[in-house]
């Protein structure tokens, strides 16, 4: 055997030497770390408890705060804006004087129909005096006819005896004839003054119309407040010309109550009408603004809209919110939820505990034996910070709602019972 062959020999009877010690060694630590582990106190993990209970279910939907009644205040009159009687922004009570345009060609057109009245008056008054002028002259020549009449029949007998001459019976005969003519001519003038009577009367009364249109339009350089409300701002200054033509000079708007109107879907629509028996009373509103807080007076169904867009697909609906102190104002925007149903005996799990994964959700049970499961379930409805449970899990069931990223399944754990921010509206 040569001096390469002994070293060569020797080296793999050394590298199997040092493989046995390595592989003893490997041994050794691996049991050292299961005893380690074995004798390591189980990782602390905070569970809750599988609630059951009545649950609302809520929608919210985004809605837009108007004024119950939004009055435009806007000019009958053309004029220039003398004076604002307002503060803009400030609270108005109905019939409060907010403008005055000036009034000095209006109050010359009222005197200039006064007089008109007047003149129309005095022309009635005058064709009423030629009425009973000409009644009179009728009568008068209605008495001479008469005698003309009974002076030919007292003459046509005496006549025939030859008492009396031809001549008397034809002269008599001629003036009953010119009286009747004189009774017809006094009646047409009657007639006449009657016709001018009505006439003057008709003047008359289109003075008087011409008279009230004069004072209505002197009155329209008044602007008033016809309700209660929240004044705007002013659209027209001082000095400037308005007319029935330009712009509304402000709006006045009713806040309290303040009216909300949002978007349902027609799906949404006809679900809710379906659920709701006739006589059940409408849940009422609530209105989160646009800080997060919760407007503190609840609101209540007002009516729902005419049709449905036929280009979004939705329908509106109203309510409508106390206002006190006239904090909302229109043009806001706002959530509003309401509850639109109740699940009965609902199981409610927080969504911290729940893992969602193509789809499938499961979450991390811990069982008597503070052993912990990996279970799937079924989820229904989000409700506030918590999912609502179909199938999986039964009430009093502990799930892991803090720690399931350190545990596995068969994994011993120290449960502890978490603590979680209270619900909104609990």
């Amino acid at each position: 055997m040569t001096k390469k062959r002994k070293w060569r020999i020797a080296g793999i009877i050394a590298a199997l030497v040092l493989s046995a010690v390595f592989f003893l060694l490997l041994i050794r630590g691996r049991t050292t770390v299961g005893e380690a582990a074995a004798s390591a106190p189980a990782p602390d993990v905070e569970v809750v408890s599988v609630e059951q209970k009545d649950l609302p279910v809520y929608r919210e939907w985004i809605g837009t705060l108007d004024g119950m009644v939004n009055a435009a205040i806007r000019s009958q009159v053309t004029g220039y804006l003398l004076t604002q009687k307002f503060s803009e922004g400030s609270f108005v009570k109905k019939g409060q004087l907010l403008f005055e345009i000036d009034p000095r060609p209006l109050q010359a057109a009222a005197d200039q129909a006064k007089g008109q009245l007047a003149q129309a008056n005095g022309q009635l008054a005058q064709a009423q005096a030629q009425y009973q002028q000409s009644e009179a002259q009728l009568a008068s020549t209605e008495a001479n006819q008469r005698k003309a009449q009974f002076d030919e029949n007292r003459y046509t007998p005496l006549a025939r005896q030859h008492a009396v001459t031809q001549q008397d019976l034809d002269n008599a005969v001629q003036n009953n004839i010119s009286a009747q003519a004189q009774v017809k001519v006094a009646a047409a003038q009657v007639e006449a003054a009657k016709a001018q009577i009505q006439g003057a009367s008709a003047a008359v009364e289109a003075a008087k119309a011409t008279l009230e249109a004069a004072n209505v339009n002197l009155g329209f350089t008044k602007l008033y407040s016809p309700i209660d409300g929240i004044a705007g701002n002013a659209q027209i200054q001082i000095g400037n010309l308005v007319s029935p033509a330009t712009s509304a000079v402000t709006t006045v708007s009713t806040v309290d109550p303040i009216k909300v109107t949002f978007a349902i879907s027609e799906q949404e629509y006809l679900r809710l009408t379906k659920e709701r028996k006739p006589g059940d009373p409408v849940a009422p509103f609530e209105l989160i603004l646009a800080d997060g807080s919760v407007h503190p007076q609840r609101g209540q169904f007002a009516f729902t809209g005419r049709q449905v867009n036929q280009g979004t697909g939705a329908i509106e609906v109203t309510g409508l919110f106390p206002n006190p102190g006239n904090i909302l104002r229109p043009g806001q925007y706002g959530k509003v939820r309401v509850a639109v149903e109740t699940l009965h005996d609902a199981l409610l799990v927080p969504q911290q505990a729940v893992s969602e994964l193509q789809g499938s959700y499961e979450v991390a049970i811990v069982d008597q034996k503070n052993t912990v499961n990996i279970q799937p379930i079924g989820v229904g409805d989000q409700v506030g910070a918590s999912w609502v449970v179909r199938k999986g899990l039964k009430s009093g069931d502990r799930v892991i709602v803090e720690g399931v990223q350190k545990v596995s399944p068969g994994m011993h754990v120290n449960p502890k019972p978490a603590r979680l921010a209270a619900e909104p509206g609990e």
